[in-house]
């Protein structure tokens, strides 16, 4: 068995004196894992870097073995953002996230936001509110996807400004107005087609969107706990 792909690194751990297994988001194969010989070597260990983006070429002589990965190096994506602590943290929230998607399933589409996120990490005034659509994505790709087009109450698609903590759905301003203590906010950058600027506060908002619905309808169902970096970034990025 042999395929030959690109992917973003999730996680590396080691394997023996100087083996690797490395966990790759690979656009056509999904979640992957495999052997990577010699992958704690030096010139291997800054290519094994979360978030880097890379080729892949992986081997085994079963389907259902581990394999063994090649790896190049396309993007050294973890080096241009060790300067930056909140990005950090982002990318780790997104390679933890990226491992409740069941392994070896593709989902290019996610695979795609994924790089295009990854590729304004090193703008701040843009990553924040293009992660907190990447988790809008997972949750899509993971079956819990938001319905954000029209209000869950009168069907109206115009001046929608919560959510339903229940239905995932949102709600419009006189709908909701009654019960506005009891729903998330919507933040406008969400919508479709927005434009204007988005600040500290609307992503922290998207986020406490997003981390609730991650949190009842993925992570709690299977007894796991949300990454311990996202509550650091959401700090990070309060106003």
């Amino acid at each position: 068995m042999e395929w030959s792909d690109e992917g973003v690194i999730l996680s590396v751990r080691a394997h023996g004196e100087t083996g690797a297994v490395a966990e790759v988001l690979t656009r056509g194969h999904g979640r992957h894992l495999g052997l990577v010989h010699g992958g704690r070597s030096r010139k291997l260990r800054p290519v094994l870097q979360t978030g880097n983006h890379v080729d892949v070429t992986w081997k085994a002589r079963l389907a259902d073995n581990l394999g063994h990965f090649a790896l190049e190096l396309r993007t050294p994506t973890a080096a241009r953002l060790m300067e930056t602590p909140a990005a950090l943290l982002a990318l780790t929230c997104m390679a933890e996230l990226a491992r409740l998607l069941p392994e070896r399933d593709p989902h290019p589409n996610l695979y795609e936001v994924t790089l295009f996120v990854l590729g304004f990490m090193d703008e701040p005034e843009v990553w924040p509110a293009l992660y907190v659509r990447w988790e809008l994505a997972l949750l899509e790709e993971l079956g819990f996807g938001l319905d954000l087009t029209s209000c869950a109450a009168t069907g109206a698609t115009t001046n929608l400004v919560y959510v339903s903590p229940k239905s995932g759905r949102a709600v419009s301003a006189d709908a909701g107005a009654p019960y506005k203590e009891r729903l998330f906010a919507l933040p406008r950058f969400l919508l479709a087609g927005a434009t204007g600027e988005v600040t500290r506060a609307d992503v922290v908002a998207g986020l406490e969107l997003t981390g609730h619905f991650l949190d009842v309808r993925v992570t709690r169902p299977r007894a796991l706990d949300m990454p311990e970096a996202r509550a650091r970034l959401k700090s990070a990025l309060r106003p």
